[in-house]
């Protein structure tokens, strides 16, 4: 079975094709350390050719959501070193996805203030321990220099992810969080070198990119990116071309792979999107099947597939993929609950 077979995704070598999707669970302890619970999880998932971290925030600003964990002082480096030495000791591979969610969060959930390119506060609500729902903050708009400051936090996190044992670092590019905040019109109304024109907007997830790869190695860096995304009031005028604009802004990079979402509601093909702009290895996500993910893989649309869903549920899912066993269902009454409830005992 083609899901089985090893591959390489710039410096990363997987055993299988068999990606864990990265999967924001909120498990962390409320200063953003990684836990025990957290080592028990990614331990159970380790047979994964690799696993792509849940959302790491690089810097406090960076938090969005309650209970994420983050790559920021030396709690979270030790925290997070226990979990890649536990993914390791199963054989695993294991990359940190550092998402910097901007303007999409709320003070109650985090320690820094919430920032933005812009002042536009995202329409929309979100979840807090301390009050439940509550509209997203009025954000900051950062000067230029601050702008150069996240850039930066971005390279220390990618380097405090190498001192914690991960493999390797993802950019977390969709979902309306900054990157794409600073891409696309709708949430960047600068005037200045970081928006307007599309060259000008393209430069922070390009910049950042670039702190990313010099602080890990570009061939151990990812990119994850979903265009046409609207989640989280993101809106472009033009996604196609400001999407085939970035991606042929990445041409040799060498970055380790494009872990591009697809949507097939949507009337932006995201894969031919991606293969037809993108020159490195490519890993597909939402919604497979194991056997439209053995398909893909097959027919040479990617190097391989993460599942997001099916590991939530499925620890073992690598065996039920060469058993041809059954996965089966999540609960999503327990996605980011505290404790082991829906995490670890399945």
């Amino acid at each position: 079975m083609s899901l089985l077979k090893p591959t390489r995704l710039g410096a990363l070598s997987l055993r299988n094709r068999i990606v864990m999707a990265p999967m924001t669970r909120s498990r962390a302890d409320i200063s953003g350390d990684p836990n025990d619970l957290m080592v028990t999880y990614y331990r159970q998932r380790a047979s994964a050719g690799m696993i792509v971290s849940e959302g790491i925030y690089p810097s406090f600003a960076g938090q969005g959501y309650a209970r994420t964990p983050g790559l920021v002082t030396s709690a979270h480096v030790a925290g997070w070193r226990q979990i890649t030495d536990a993914v390791h000791a199963e054989g695993g591979l294991m990359v940190a996805q550092l998402m910097h969610c901007g303007r999409i969060a709320h003070a109650a959930n985090k320690h820094g203030r919430t920032i933005a390119p812009s002042a536009l506060q995202a329409a929309g609500e979100m979840y807090t321990d301390a009050h439940g729902m509550q509209p997203f903050d009025d954000p900051h708009a950062l000067s230029e220099k601050e702008v150069l400051d996240v850039i930066a936090d971005y390279g220390r996190a990618s380097s405090l992810a190498m001192e914690a044992g991960f493999d390797g670092v993802e950019l977390h590019g969709t979902s309306g969080y900054l990157p794409m905040q600073f891409l696309c019109t709708g949430p960047n109304r600068r005037v200045d070198a970081w928006g307007g024109s599309l060259e000008n907007r393209l430069r922070f997830p390009l910049e950042v990119l670039g702190a990313m790869s010099a602080a890990a190695g570009a061939d151990r860096v990812g990119l994850r990116l979903c265009p046409g995304n609207p989640f989280n009031d993101l809106h472009d005028d033009d996604p196609e071309t400001t999407f085939s604009a970035l991606l042929k802004a990445l041409h040799g990079r060498g970055l380790a792979y494009l872990h591009m979402m697809r949507r097939p509601d949507a009337e932006l093909d995201n894969i031919a999107l991606a293969r037809r702009h993108f020159d490195g290895p490519l890993l597909l996500n939402e919604s497979y099947t194991l056997a439209e993910a053995a398909e893909a893989i097959s027919t040479g649309d990617a190097e391989a597939v993460s599942f997001a869903r099916l590991f939530v549920s499925n620890p073992d899912l690598v065996r039920l993929a060469e058993e041809g066993g059954v996965p089966v269902p999540f609960d999503r009454r327990t996605l980011y609950t505290p404790g082991a409830a829906g995490y670890t005992d399945y």
